[in-house]
C-alpha cells in the first residue's frame, strides 16, 4: 500500500514539473534578430505613445512611422487620383511638386475625346523630408483611388561606394606623387597608365553614388490621374447587385460575342467562297475520271 502511495505521488509530482517546463517555455519567444522577449505585447511598455495614437495625435500610414535616421533609404510608389479635369490637375500636381523643392522627371496628358476620357501620367521626384506633406496635398486634388509607398534600405550599398571611393581616392593621391617624384621613363609610363585607370573607375564610382544620393535625396511617385467613371466601381455587396452585375456581364459577353462574329464574318464569307471553288475544281476532275 505504501509503494503505491509512493507511486502515485511521484506521478503528481512529475506531471506538476511537466505543466510548469510548459508555462514558462510558452511566454519566451526569439525574434528574428535572435533576440529573447518575454512574451509581453509589442508596444506595451510605451502606454503615452499608444495613448497618443489613440487620440489621433500621430498619423500611422506614412514614410514618417519608420525610423530612417542613420540610414539611407530608397522610397518609390504610385499613387492614382479620379479628378473632375484630369489635365488641370496635372498642372496643379506639378505646381505643388515644385513648391515641395520637387521636380517632374517626365509627364504625359490625353485630353478628351470622343472614343477615351481624359488622363494623365506624371513621374514626381519629392524631397524624401516632404513626401508625406506632399501626397497630403496631392490627394486633395480628386478622389484617391490607391496609393502605395515602398522603401528599400540602400545604407551598406552606400557605405561601400563611400569606402572605395575614399580607397581610390588615395591611391590616386599616391600614384601622383609617385608620379611627381618619377626619374625615368619607363617609370613615368607604368604610373600614368596606373593612374589612368584608377580615376576612370574613380569617375565611375562617383557618378553611382551621385545616382544612388540622388534617389535618395528625392522620392520617386508615379501619379495617374483619371477621369470620373475610368476606374472600376467596387464588386457587388448583396445578392440583388450580384444579379445586376451578373446580368450587366451577360449581356457585355453577349455583345462582344456579336462584335467578334461581325469581325469574323467577312473572313467567313472569302472562305466560303474559296471552299465553293475548289470543291466545283474537285467535282470536274472526278466527273472527266468517271467519263474517260
Amino acid at each position: 500500500m505504501r509503494r503505491t502511495w509512493g507511486v502515485i505521488a511521484v506521478l503528481l509530482t512529475a506531471v506538476l514539473l511537466a505543466g510548469c517546463t510548459a508555462n514558462s517555455g510558452g511566454s519566451v519567444s526569439t525574434d528574428p534578430s535572435g533576440s529573447v522577449s518575454d512574451g509581453v505585447p509589442e508596444g506595451s511598455f510605451n502606454s503615452g505613445a499608444g495613448d497618443k495614437a489613440a487620440d489621433g495625435d500621430l498619423v500611422t500610414g506614412t514614410t514618417g512611422d519608420v525610423n530612417t535616421s542613420n540610414r539611407d533609404v530608397i522610397t518609390t510608389g504610385s499613387m492614382s487620383i479620379t479628378a473632375t479635369d484630369p489635365v488641370e490637375a496635372s498642372e496643379s500636381a506639378v505646381t505643388i511638386t515644385e513648391q515641395a523643392g520637387g521636380r517632374v522627371d517626365s509627364r504625359s496628358e490625353n485630353p478628351a475625346t470622343d472614343i477615351q476620357p481624359a488622363s494623365a501620367t506624371l513621374t514626381l521626384r519629392i524631397p524624401s523630408d516632404e513626401l508625406d506633406r506632399t501626397l497630403a496635398e496631392l490627394k486633395k486634388l480628386g478622389r484617391l483611388n490607391f496609393v502605395s509607398l515602398n522603401a528599400q534600405d540602400v545604407t551598406q550599398q552606400s557605405q561601400d561606394l563611400d569606402a572605395r571611393i575614399t580607397a581610390l581616392t588615395t591611391s590616386v593621391d599616391r600614384l601622383l606623387a609617385l608620379m611627381a617624384s618619377a626619374t625615368s621613363t619607363t617609370d613615368l609610363i607604368s604610373i600614368e597608365s596606373a593612374l589612368s585607370s584608377r580615376q576612370g573607375e574613380l569617375e565611375s564610382l562617383k557618378s553611382q553614388r551621385d545616382f544612388l544620393a540622388d534617389q535618395i535625396d528625392y522620392s520617386t511617385v508615379q501619379l495617374e490621374l483619371v477621369s470620373e467613371g475610368t476606374v472600376a466601381a467596387g464588386g457587388p455587396d448583396n445578392f440583388w447587385t450580384g444579379i445586376i452585375a451578373g446580368w450587366t456581364a451577360l449581356v457585355a459577353a453577349f455583345g462582344g460575342l456579336l462584335i467578334g462574329l461581325g469581325v469574323a464574318l467577312p473572313w467567313l464569307v472569302v472562305l466560303a467562297i474559296f471552299g465553293a471553288i475548289v470543291l466545283l475544281i474537285v467535282r470536274l476532275f472526278a466527273r472527266r475520271r468517271k467519263a474517260a
